[in-house]
């Protein structure tokens, strides 16, 4: 257990700090400043997964991948009760008494991703923190899958985690064929050129910040996986960089964000971009998400389609072993795209 950790972000605004800690203070150049007003009309796109929609779909997908990198679903299968059961199990975790919740703290010798109740994810102790905590599960594959691991004073808590972790993992298989395809490429492309799935379903809280203009909830950064599928409730705060602005993921009720990582941009030789992302904090209200990450294995080598190689459009990136990536991304930071950029290939 992390018994022994620095204090939790929660428990920080809990004693009512006037002003945040210096380790939460980001750089000038980093905070959630004032940005171009963004027109009303640039916002994440939504694509309608119903049969009705079946024939535009593809086309849609791809037109989001390529401008965004997300992209909203709505009519994707998973029911709303069970998302609004993912929600509810997570705050309930997080409004119970701290002494409850660091039975099921992250063990630091398990490394910087140990699975668990935390708040700090990067192996480097110098960088700065942001203002979250988490609970990260390992759902797949399911030998991976250990629920006494997971809370157990919350009722149904471990049910409707594994529930989920399995509709997750149905809905992002869909998507990575739909992808696939908007691509010309064959349906199984992606899913077999990410390999078995590695999924964690990682849930953020937010607590309200002293001084949020100086902090952020999550720092700039692509993930480094396969895709994520995203869930929030209707506080607001994640924002996504396009066109040099930062423009904000305002919730869609029942809809599900997806959001293209690292690897997918390798894959489709950057022709769909991973997207940039952030989450900002605010003064008043607490805020919750839950991502479920799409991962593959880490001894996957992973490559760009020939097929999307060409003349006119070289390879970008060198092949790369997922393990090696991710190592990489713990040890450095997120920092917008600094570790993807790394494999460029100069032409």
């Amino acid at each position: 257990m992390e018994t022994a950790a620095a204090p939790r972000v929660q428990a920080l605004a809990d004693a009512g700090l006037p002003r945040l800690p210096a380790q939460y203070i980001q750089p000038p150049d980093l905070r959630a400043g004032p940005s171009p007003c963004p027109s009303a009309s640039l916002s994440v796109p939504v694509v309608d997964l119903s049969a009705t929609a079946a024939a535009t779909t593809t086309d849609t997908v791809g037109r989001a991948c390529a401008d965004w990198g997300a992209f909203h679903v709505v009519n994707h299968g998973v029911p709303p009760g069970l998302l609004d059961a993912m929600r509810a199990a997570g705050l309930a975790f997080f409004r119970a008494p701290m002494a409850e919740k660091l039975r099921f703290g992250c063990d630091p010798a398990r490394g910087a991703a140990a699975e668990g109740y935390g708040s700090r994810m990067l192996a480097n102790d110098d960088s700065v923190l942001d203002w979250r905590d988490y609970f990260d599960h390992h759902t797949l594959p399911e030998s991976r899958r250990d629920p006494a691991r997971w809370p157990d004073f919350v009722p149904g808590y471990r049910d409707t985690v594994v529930k989920y972790s399995d509709s997750m993992k149905v809905l992002a298989q869909r998507l990575l064929c739909i992808i696939s395809e908007s691509l010309n490429l064959p349906p199984s492309y992606l899913q077999e050129a990410v390999g078995e799935a590695y999924q964690n379903i990682t849930i953020s809280y937010y607590s309200p910040c002293p001084q949020p203009d100086l902090a952020l909830g999550l720092q700039s950064h692509s993930d480094f996986g396969a895709i994520t599928l995203l869930i929030q409730d209707d506080v607001g705060g994640l924002e996504v960089f396009k066109d040099g602005m930062w423009i904000p993921v305002h919730p869609v009720p029942d809809a599900i964000l997806v959001i293209l990582s690292d690897q997918t941009e390798i894959i489709t030789n950057g022709r769909y971009k991973s997207a940039v992302h952030r989450a900002i904090v605010n003064a008043d209200r607490a805020r919750l998400s839950v991502a479920a990450f799409y991962d593959p294995p880490k001894s996957q080598k992973i490559s760009t389609a020939p097929q999307l190689v060409s003349k006119d459009h070289p390879q970008k990136y060198r092949d790369v072993v997922y393990g090696d990536y991710v190592s990489s991304w713990y040890s450095k930071g997120p920092e917008g795209k600094r570790n993807i950029d790394a494999l460029l290939i100069e032409q």
